[in-house]
C-alpha cells in the first residue's frame, strides 16, 4: 500500500512524492527540494566569473549562516568530496608533524576521527564514552592539564550513531581554557542547530552540502580560525586536502585548486537562499524539531522505545530499539517500508540493536504522519498486529 504525503507549508517548492522520488528518513543525502534541483541543469565554467562570484557567495553566506565573518578572524573553506574529506583535510592538515589529538568519542564517527588521525601517523588519545551518554568534560579538563603535547582537541557535535547531541559550547571553554585548538564535526548538526559559534571558541568547524542545509553531496566546508589556519603552515600531510593551500587558492582568484563540484555548488547556492527564506538556523530548527516530536510520539504510541535518554536526544536522527517481538525482522520490516514509498536507515550502535530514522532534509510532519501509517501497516503485515 502507497502512502500519500501531504502538507500545507507555503515554503515548500515541492513535495517528494510530486518527483516520484521516495522520502528519505535519513541522515544524508536528503530529500531536496525541486527548485535545488532545477539549480544544477545548467553548465557552468571553473573559471569563468559567474561561478567565481558563486563560491564567493557561498563561503560569505556560510559565515553567515554561523554568526561570524571575516572581521572576526574566520573563514570559510570549500573542499570537494563528502563530508569525512573535509573531516580528514582538517586533521591531516591543522596538527602539527610531532602534535597529539585528543578525541572525544562517543559513536562511530568519533572513532572515524581517530582513526582518520592514526592512519596520519597522529599520536591519539580517545577519550571514550557510551554511544547514549555525553562526554564528561572536567575528564577532559583532567585530561588536557595533565598532557601537554595534546595540541588539539576533536569531537562530533551531533553523533549520527544515535543521535546524541554533544555539548560542544561547554567544551569549547574547557579547550580554551587549556590554550588547545578545537575541532568540531558538526556534520549533521549546522545549519539547522542553534548555537553559539563565536563562543565555542572554535578553530575549525566541518560540515557538509548535503545535510541540514540540503544541497547535494559533491563537497564538504570548513569554517576555520584565520589565525589558527595560517599557523599550519607546513603541517600538511597530502597535497589535494591541503586545508591552507586549498584556503590560499581560493583567496587568490576565487578558484579551486582542482575541478570543482560546479552543479553540487549550484545547488548548494539555492540550498542557501532557501534556508535564509525559512528563517535562516532557528527557522529550519522549528521544522526539524516538530518532525522530531511528531515521530517521537508516533513511535511511542506504536510501542517503540528510542535508545538515547530524552534530555540527550538531538531533533536530527533517532535510534529506535528493536521491539521484543518474535515476528520482528529489520530486513523485513525496512521492505515493506521502501515498498511503501519509504526510506529509513539500519542501527550503528554498538551495545543493542536499533534502527535510525532521520526527520532532516526537505520533509515535513506530514511526512513523519505518512511514515507513522506506513510503519504501523508493516507491522500488521509482520503480523505484529500493528504494535511493537
Amino acid at each position: 500500500m502507497k502512502f500519500a504525503t501531504a502538507d500545507p507549508d507555503p515554503l515548500r517548492p515541492m513535495h517528494a512524492s510530486d518527483a516520484r522520488d521516495k522520502p528519505l528518513f535519513t541522515p544524508g543525502p536528503l530529500t531536496t527540494s525541486r527548485t535545488v534541483k532545477q539549480a544544477m541543469l545548467r553548465d557552468v565554467g571553473s573559471r569563468d566569473n559567474e561561478f567565481i562570484e558563486l563560491v564567493a557567495r557561498v563561503r560569505t553566506r556560510l559565515l553567515d549562516a554561523a554568526g561570524a565573518s571575516t572581521a572576526d578572524g574566520y573563514e570559510a573553506v570549500l573542499m570537494q568530496g563528502s563530508g569525512t574529506f573535509a573531516v580528514e583535510a582538517v586533521l591531516s592538515s591543522a596538527i602539527s608533524p610531532h602534535g597529539r589529538l585528543l578525541a572525544i568519542v562517543n559513536g562511530s564517527y568519533g572513532e572515524r576521527i581517530a582513526a582518520i588521525a592514526r592512519r596520519h601517523r597522529i599520536e591519539t588519545v580517545v577519550l571514550k564514552y557510551a554511544e547514549n551518554a555525553l562526554p564528561d568534560v572536567r575528564e577532559i579538563e583532567a585530561t588536557l592539564q595533565a598532557d601537554p603535547d595534546l595540541e588539539m582537541v576533536a569531537v562530533v557535535h551531533c553523533e549520527t550513531t544515535s543521535g546524541v547531541v554533544n555539548p560542544i559550547e561547554e567544551i569549547g571553554r574547557a579547550v580554551r581554557a587549556a590554550h588547545r585548538r578545537y575541532f568540531v564535526d558538526s556534520m549533521s548538526a549546522f545549519g539547522a542547530v542553534p548555537f553559539d559559534f563565536l563562543g565555542c571558541h572554535v578553530d575549525y568547524l566541518v560540515s557538509s552540502a548535503n545535510k541540514c542545509i540540503e544541497g547535494v553531496p559533491g563537497f564538504g566546508f570548513c569554517l576555520c580560525r584565520r589565525a589558527a589556519l595560517e599557523a599550519a603552515e607546513g603541517w600538511a600531510r597530502t597535497l589535494s586536502l591541503d586545508l591552507l593551500a586549498q584556503w590560499r587558492g581560493l583567496e587568490k582568484n576565487g578558484q579551486f585548486r582542482f575541478t570543482p563540484p560546479t552543479h553540487a555548488l549550484l545547488a548548494f547556492d539555492q540550498a542557501l537562499a532557501e534556508l535564509e527564506a525559512e528563517g535562516g538556523v532557528v527557522g529550519r530548527a522549528q521544522r526539524y524539531r516538530e518532525n522530531h516530536e511528531t515521530l517521537v510520539a508516533g513511535m511511542r504510541r506504536l510501542g517503540f522505545r528510542e535508545y538515547v535518554p530524552a534530555e540527550l536526544q538531538g531533533y536530527i536522527i533517532t535510534s529506535f530499539r528493536y521491539p521484543e517481538h518474535p515476528q520482528f525482522n529489520f530486513d523485513e520490516f525496512y521492505l515493506r517500508l521502501s515498498d511503501s514509498g519509504f526510506v529509513i536507515y539500519p542501527g550503528k550502535v554498538s551495545d543493542a540493536d536499533c534502527f535510525r530514522i532521520g526527520t532532516i532534509g526537505r520533509i515535513y510532519p506530514g511526512d513523519v504522519r505518512a511514515l507513522l501509517h506506513a510503519i504501523e501497516d508493516a507491522l500488521v503485515q509482520l503480523g505484529m498486529d500493528g504494535a511493537a
